[in-house]
């Protein structure tokens, strides 16, 4: 994982369900926002998006481990695992910022996307680049947030 999280938030009471701990659906949101942090280092960026590209999860499983509660802080740290011509494979790791326990484990498989033909379509060499500088270990770690 990164040392540097993609995502930081507050577990909010609205985010809590009757069982008194966070929703499922919060966790999908906040991954989702450190998947838009992780992407941001590599050139997936809103600027990249509004040239009429988009991405598409195809797949994404989620592993619950620990409650979170009103009132936690969490961050999510994030690491590629595999890039491809066209996908990208990658994880994330919910922690409670105070305890560093591990809350959640989300892997996700997002495919790049040519938005006008709604087909997929290859990163640009530069994305490509860069995602596999970082998963060889050869770029500087980068801050997500």
């Amino acid at each position: 994982m990164t040392d540097n999280p993609t995502y930081r938030g507050t577990v909010y009471p609205w985010h809590c369900d009757h069982v008194g701990h966070m929703n499922v659906m919060w966790y999908v949101g906040k991954f989702d926002e450190a998947t838009w942090n992780l992407f941001r280092q590599f050139g997936i960026t809103a600027a990249h998006l509004r040239g009429g590209y988009g991405m598409a999860a195809v797949q994404q499983n989620i592993t619950y481990k620990r409650e979170l509660l009103a009132g936690d802080t969490v961050e999510v740290h994030s690491r590629l695992l595999e890039v491809r011509e066209k996908v990208i494979r990658f994880v994330h790791e919910m922690r409670n910022s105070e305890t560093g326990d591990v809350a959640a484990v989300c892997e996700l498989t997002g495919v790049h996307m040519d938005r006008s033909t709604r087909k997929s379509c290859p990163f640009p060499e530069a994305v490509l680049a860069a995602a596999r500088e970082a998963l060889t270990g050869t770029a500087a770690p980068c801050a997500g947030g």
